[in-house]
């Protein structure tokens, strides 16, 4: 059951963006989405979430929902915005809070696709449950626009990778070209990055410099209420399903 005070529930939702390669073989961004098994909408494609329970923080919330539903369990998770109109459900008064999750091609691989769980290019998505449409344009919003400032990259990244895989994250998400030598010289000025001393072996041609992000890399900063978000994560962990598959999408209306 929801959480809810004065008739009103309480949800989250996840926007899990991933790279993968389009019709043409390119990176682009998709995301995964479950398919509602319930009125209002059934049938219809939506973000994977759920109620929250009343023993679990938030971000908890969040994390069981994504296990329990697409199998992942993101690094990178951060809050993005709280979404109320009073009329975004038609059954119910909801107000859902909604993450926003980045996940590298190996973790991506979690997710396996099937009648209720399916992969979408994020910029071709079919109409939605609820106001779904709106809350991926919003957060590709945010995702195009901290990748000009921020080292959020590195969330599609390894910890290792030459500035041609760099360079490929920032010109999948922001759908256009990167002139090379022009980047080379921006991420090798900006202090961002640094060469790790080795290379990638195996190829014919002179092999490319492997680099990392210089210093810590705090892809969600959350200033003084980093050591709760920590604290709360811990003591409030995802349940895993005891058969490890991922289930359908069961969650009240959002």
């Amino acid at each position: 059951m929801p959480a809810a005070a004065s008739g009103i529930g309480l949800a989250v939702s996840t926007v899990i963006f991933a790279l993968r390669p389009n019709a043409a073989g390119e990176p682009s961004v998709w995301l995964p989405l479950v398919r509602r098994i319930r009125e209002p909408y059934l049938d219809r494609w939506a973000l994977p979430g759920g109620p929250v329970a009343l023993s679990e923080s938030l971000e908890a919330s969040a994390r069981r929902n994504l296990l329990e539903t697409t199998a992942l369990e993101p690094t990178y998770l951060e809050q993005l915005y709280a979404f109320g109109d009073v009329d975004r459900s038609p059954t119910t008064r909801l107000v859902s809070i909604v993450y926003w999750a980045l996940v590298r091609p190996e973790e991506a691989e979690r997710v396996s696709p099937g009648e209720n769980v399916r992969w979408f290019p994020a910029d071709d998505l079919p109409d939605l449950a609820f106001d779904h449409n709106l809350i991926v344009e919003y957060a590709l919003w945010r995702l195009r626009t901290k990748m000009e400032y921020s080292r959020i990259a590195h969330a599609f990244l390894g910890e290792q990778f030459t500035l041609a895989e760099l360079r490929g994250v920032h010109e999948a998400v922001l759908q256009k070209p990167l002139d090379p030598a022009n980047f080379r010289r921006q991420m090798e000025s900006s202090g961002a990055i640094e060469p790790t001393g080795d290379v990638v072996v195996g190829g014919r041609h002179r092999p490319p410099k492997l680099y990392r992000y210089a210093g810590g890399v705090e892809l969600a900063d959350a200033g003084p209420l980093t050591a709760r978000v920590v604290a709360a994560t811990a003591q409030h962990p995802p349940a895993s399903r005891h058969d490890g598959q991922p289930e359908p999408a069961q969650e009240d209306p959002r």
